[in-house]
């Protein structure tokens, strides 16, 4: 058994990407079987199960992820996940992997993945909403595909984002107002939010929105005045209308289902694409269990059993 105390160091992040955006062209060209997520409540938060199969990668899996948004206060993440890949010839198990920080780059990668394809531009800076593990774990993706010259954070906890900062003092990273933090050519959502936090008024044109955070029903973090006037890419319909950035103003009417422009996967094969540099473009991410299959095979390519602790 090999132990990488840090998988940032473990698997090559460009590598990662290009891993999740082979995936996404699966889902585009629906080369992959992939039913959507299964939600089960528990008294703390949810457990999901996220089965997949890929030909393209000759692997078959499973991902149980929960999301416990108190964990904070037993010491551990939010968000905890285990991964079991399967031959798909056999059904024999191949590997089991502690998915916990995998799911955290996994969900930076979709965000790099989306914004290279839908930003209006190159370059420019960077608002984080949250400063927990996924906003990192964005960070870093995002930075592989995007020339970041300013980087605005904002948490609930200020505490919180100063200690982000200071984390990365390679990025010239500024703790913010949740006002000043929106305005940014790209921004990155990642709370558990909900009720609107990023308001309307405060999204220039042209800006370029992962929304993260809303990952079940009720939860949502944009102003839907901001989707109205947005084209919108999710990455599964099914689990978006369900449980994405869209789920609260598709139930209260304030968005149709044909508001959605498509799915990030029919960008990536171009299928879809950014009309003008001036839109709106929002990647509404739930996390599909493709993705997870696509990373917890390259691990696989490490170990055959990776072990990442809970608590990194």
């Amino acid at each position: 058994m090999r132990y990488y105390p840090d998988p940032y160091k473990a698997i090559d992040l460009s590598a990662l990407i290009d891993a999740v955006k082979a995936a996404f062209r699966d889902h585009g060209t629906n080369s992959c079987q992939m039913p959507p997520k299964t939600y089960i409540d528990l008294p703390g938060g949810d457990f999901r199960t996220m089965p997949a199969y890929v030909p393209g990668l000759k692997s078959a899996g499973v991902k149980i992820v929960n999301v416990h948004p108190d964990n904070h206060q037993h010491q551990l993440p939010t968000v905890m996940a285990l991964t079991i890949l399967l031959d798909p010839q056999t059904g024999e198990p191949t590997a089991i992997l502690n998915a916990t920080a995998l799911t955290d780059l996994r969900t930076g990668a979709s965000a790099a993945v989306a914004t290279e394809a839908l930003a209006s531009g190159k370059g420019g800076d960077v608002g984080l909403i949250g400063a927990g593990r996924q906003a990192a774990a964005g960070l870093r993706a995002i930075a592989k595909v995007y020339n970041i010259l300013g980087v605005k954070v904002w948490s609930r906890n200020e505490h919180n984002a100063e200690k982000f900062a200071a984390a990365f003092p390679s990025y010239d990273i500024r703790v913010s107002n949740l006002k000043a933090a929106a305005d940014a050519e790209v921004l990155l959502t990642t709370t558990p939010s909900r009720y609107p936090l990023v308001q309307d008024d405060w999204i220039s044109d042209g800006t370029h929105i992962n929304a993260i955070g809303a990952d079940a029903p009720g939860k949502q973090e944009l102003d839907p005045r901001i989707l109205a006037r947005s084209q919108i890419f999710v990455d599964d319909i099914t689990q978006a209308v369900h449980s994405g950035e869209v789920n609260v103003p598709l139930q209260k009417g304030l968005l149709l289902q044909g508001d959605i422009s498509g799915t990030l996967g029919e960008v990536i094969i171009g299928r879809k694409r950014r009309e003008t540099p001036e839109e709106i473009t929002i990647f509404d991410s739930t996390g599909i269990a493709i993705t997870d299959l696509a990373i917890a095979s390259l691990a696989q390519t490490y170990s055959t059993y990776i072990d990442l602790p809970f608590n990194l």
